[in-house]
C-alpha cells in the first residue's frame, strides 16, 4: 500500500470511530434488528463463512446452501450499505459470528455515492484491521466490485479500486481477493447482460451461478 493510503486509512481511524458506528447503527437499525432477531431464533455457529456486505448479498437468495461442502454459511447482506458502513459495523456484522472466513462484497455505491478508489482503499482497511485485531485467525475475502452495465460512468473507478485492494491483498496471507470482475466481461470486454436483471445493475440467477462458482474455489475447508 502507498504512503497516502496508509495515511488516509490512518486519518479515517482517527475520525471518532465510537461516532461512525453509533451513526450507522442508526441508519440502518431495521436491518440490524432483523439480524440480530434471526440470531436469537437460531443462533449460527462459530466457525462458518459469512458473506457480508450490500445487496448482491442481500439478495443472493440460497446462499446459505449454495457451498454444501461448508457446513455452516451465514448471509448478512444489507441493500444500499457501503464498504464504509460494513467497516463502521464489524462489531454487529462480524465479531459476534465468529466466522472462520468473511466474504465481503461492498464498494459500488460508494462510488456511486461520490468515494475516491482511495477512499474505497482506507474502508477496507479499517475493516481488515478491525477483524484481525479481534478474531485474527479469521481470513477475509474481498468480492472484486463487478462490472454492473448501469453504472459505466464509474468503470475506470470500479477498476483502480479494485486493482488498489487487490494489491493491498497481496501482502497478507490471510487476505484473498475474488475476481469476479473480469469473468462477467465478455471478450470485447464488454459486461455480459445475460448476468444481471433487467435493471442490469443486480444479479440473474446465472450471475449468482457464475459467483458461486469462482467464490467456490477461494472457500476454506
Amino acid at each position: 500500500m502507498n504512503r497516502r493510503a496508509w495515511l488516509l486509512a490512518a486519518a479515517w481511524a482517527l475520525a471518532s470511530p465510537w461516532a461512525r458506528a453509533q451513526t450507522a447503527e442508526q441508519r440502518w437499525k431495521p436491518e440490524l434488528d432483523a439480524f440480530a432477531a434471526a440470531d436469537r431464533k437460531k443462533p449460527p455457529a462459530p466457525g462458518g463463512v459469512l458473506f457480508v456486505g450490500s445487496s448482491s448479498i442481500r439478495l443472493w437468495t440460497g446462499l446459505e446452501t449454495a457451498f454444501p461442502e461448508q457446513p455452516v454459511v451465514i448471509r448478512r447482506g444489507f441493500g444500499g450499505s457501503r464498504l464504509s458502513d460494513s467497516a463502521d459495523l464489524v462489531h454487529r456484522l462480524v465479531l459476534p459470528y465468529q466466522p472462520r472466513q468473511v466474504v465481503l462484497y461492498a464498494g459500488e455505491n460508494d462510488l456511486t455515492e461520490g468515494a475516491s478508489p482511495q477512499d474505497l482503499l482506507g474502508h477496507f482497511v479499517r475493516f481488515v484491521q478491525q477483524v484481525q485485531t479481534a478474531l485474527p485467525a479469521t481470513r477475509i475475502a474481498y468480492l472484486s466490485i463487478k462490472p454492473s452495465p448501469s453504472r459505466l460512468a464509474h468503470m475506470v473507478a470500479m477498476r483502480e479500486a479494485n486493482l488498489l485492494i487487490q494489491t493491498f491483498v497481496l501482502a497478507d496471507d490471510r487476505l484473498d481477493y475474488i475476481d469476479v470482475h473480469a469473468a462477467m466481461l465478455d471478450n470485447d470486454g464488454r459486461p455480459r447482460p445475460e448476468l444481471y436483471v433487467r435493471d442490469q445493475l443486480h444479479l440473474s440467477a446465472e450471475g449468482y451461478g457464475l459467483w458461486r462458482q469462482v467464490v467456490s474455489a477461494h472457500l476454506r475447508p
